[in-house]
C-alpha cells in the first residue's frame, strides 16, 4: 500500500516548496518497504519576516523519519458523493408525457416522453376499426410534439377511458323502441289482413 505525504508550516503549505514530499510504501502486514527518509524544503522569509537557513539561501533542509504502529482500523470521517444501489419500484406518468421511473433508493429518473400527434382536419381521419384511426389527404399528416403544447392536450397517467353513457337508461330506451316496433309491426298486419279479406270479397 503506498501513502503520499505532504507537509505544511505553520499551517502553511505554500511555505513548502515540493508537495507531496514522496510516497511511503508498506507491505500486506504493514511494514514499511520504502525509505523512511523524507526531506522537508521551508522557504523564508516568513510573513513575520524571519528568516531560515545559515548559508544565505533563505532555506533549510529537515530530515524525519516514518514509522508505522499497529492499530485497529476505524472510520473518522464518511462522504458520498452518489447513490447507493437501487432496484426499480415503479413507473410512472407526469400530465406533460414523461415517463419516470422511481427506484428504492428515492432516485427518479425520466426514461421516455410519451408524444401526442396532431392532424389539421381530425374529422378527415380513416377509421382502421378497434380505436384505431389512420392519417388520409384531407386530414394531413401528423405532426407530434409534448403533451401540453400548442393544442395538445395533457395525459392523466394511471386512469381509465370510460363511457359517458348511461347503459340503464339507454338499455329502457331500447326496450320502449323495441316494443314501439313490434305494435307497429303488429298494426301493419291487421291491416293486410282487412285488405285481404276486402280483395275476397269482390
Amino acid at each position: 500500500m503506498d501513502w503520499k505525504v505532504y507537509a505544511s508550516f505553520d499551517g502553511d503549505s505554500t511555505l513548502v516548496t515540493t508537495n507531496p514530499l514522496g510516497t511511503l510504501t508498506f507491505d500486506g502486514a504493514g511494514a514499511l518497504t520504502s525509505s523512511p527518509n523524507l526531506t522537508v524544503n521551508v522557504t523564508s522569509p516568513l510573513a513575520n519576516g524571519a528568516k531560515f537557513g545559515g548559508n544565505g539561501d533563505g532555506a533549510v533542509d529537515v530530515t524525519f523519519n516514518a514509522t508505522q504502529y499497529s492499530l485497529a482500523s476505524s472510520v473518522t470521517t464518511l462522504s458520498q458523493d452518489g447513490q447507493p444501489a437501487g432496484e426499480l419500484a415503479s413507473v410512472s406518468v407526469t400530465k406533460e408525457g414523461r415517463l419516470q421511473a422511481r427506484y428504492t433508493n428515492g432516485d427518479v429518473k425520466d426514461i421516455a416522453t410519451v408524444a401526442i400527434a396532431t392532424f389539421r382536419n381530425p374529422n378527415a381521419l380513416i377509421s382502421m376499426g378497434d380505436n384505431m384511426w389512420a392519417a388520409s389527404l384531407e386530414s394531413g399528416q401528423a405532426a407530434a410534439g409534448i403533451p401540453g403544447s400548442g393544442t395538445r392536450g395533457f395525459i392523466s397517467g394511471g386512469a381509465v377511458e370510460s363511457s359517458n353513457v348511461d347503459l340503464t337508461a339507454e338499455l329502457v330506451n331500447m326496450i320502449i323502441q323495441q316494443r314501439a316496433y313490434q305494435a307497429n309491426a303488429q298494426s301493419i298486419r291487421t291491416q293486410d289482413q282487412i285488405l285481404q279479406t276486402v280483395i275476397n270479397l269482390r
